[in-house]
């Protein structure tokens, strides 16, 4: 299969559908799931055709036995191990034995909304191009295993609170993984020329719309903006992009303006105004109109909608 023929999924409903798999445990109303795979794949072995998936995906083996691919790289898996992986690359996952696994899939903007805005400068190895999984002692993977099971529970209620609940215990997470994983880890090594480049620029944007929403910075990068940043040519850029992601350098920059204009509009009193200026838009009714392009609902109802869930 070539690489242009490869599948892309923008949630884990998108990915269900596609495999024929049951979606009673997904709920399609948050950017967030939650399950025991057990109760998903029925008959095994279970072998997924290569796809890119846009969202990141944890994974935590009490009791299973397969392997996954991220890229070129493959790994096995087996009780105790825990591993992830970030939106943009191509998978596949292999289950031979399943009697205890939990996924764990959520968008950035579910990062940035229910987490903090900062996210990748707290855990800045939710950037890197590939981790290896690690296989923890029984005693460790006991804690994770308490936190994750936690945020199953809340994810099964109907409280308003439930995405921040989520959200607090996922922190939790997250800094155990740190702790545990990548006390050691350095950001700047990656495997590659072309890891490297990727690498970069999705820090260079994350950076940047920091600065963007601070207001440290009044102007947008251009492609051509984050072509210098690291010395390259746009349209060589551009490729690496496309190549290692699966995503055009315009959409990075389209996905990650929306998310930040999701946060401020969630997240703080700012006028709509105000958060078109920040994002680098000259007019508010030229954000509107790109805001409501991307998401079939304008930041005013947007906005009134969390409001009154919040309330």
């Amino acid at each position: 299969m070539k690489a242009t023929d490869k599948l892309i999924f923008n949630n884990l409903k998108e990915q269900y559908v596609h495999f024929g798999l049951p979606l009673d445990e997904i709920d399609d109303k948050t950017e967030f799931t939650i399950h025991d795979i057990k109760n998903i794949h029925l008959d095994l072995p279970f072998q997924s055709p290569v796809y890119r998936a846009n969202f990141f995906s944890f994974v935590f083996v009490k009791n299973g036995y397969g392997q996954y691919t991220t890229d070129d790289k493959l790994f096995k898996t087996m009780p105790g191990i825990i591993y992830f992986t970030n939106p943009g690359h191509f998978k596949s996952h292999l289950w031979k034995s399943l009697k205890e696994v939990f996924l764990v899939t959520l968008s950035e903007s579910f990062l940035k909304e229910n987490v903090h805005q900062d996210i990748f400068e707290e855990f800045p190895f939710l950037l890197a191009e590939t981790v290896q999984p690690r296989v923890l002692s029984p005693d460790v993977f006991a804690e994770f295993e308490q936190l994750y099971k936690q945020i199953q529970k809340e994810y099964t209620k109907n409280s308003p609170y439930r995405n921040r609940l989520i959200g607090n215990l996922f922190v939790v997470l997250l800094l155990k993984i740190k702790e545990y994983f990548w006390e050691d880890y350095n950001p700047i090594y990656e495997g590659n020329r072309s890891s490297q480049i990727v690498k970069n620029f999705k820090l260079t944007l994350e950076k940047h719309y920091r600065d963007l929403s601070s207001g440290k910075v009044e102007k947008a990068f251009r492609v051509q903006d984050y072509a210098d940043a690291q010395a390259l040519h746009p349209n060589y850029l551009s490729n690496v992009i496309k190549t290692k992601t699966g995503k055009a350098i315009g959409t990075w920059i389209a996905d990650k303006t929306i998310a930040e204009a999701k946060s401020l509009l969630q997240n703080s009193s700012t006028s709509i105004k105000e958060i078109a200026y920040l994002l680098g838009f000259a007019e508010s009714a030229h954000f509107s109109n790109y805001f409501k392009k991307h998401t079939n609902i304008s930041p005013v109802l947007f906005r009134k909608q969390h409001n009154s869930l919040a309330s």
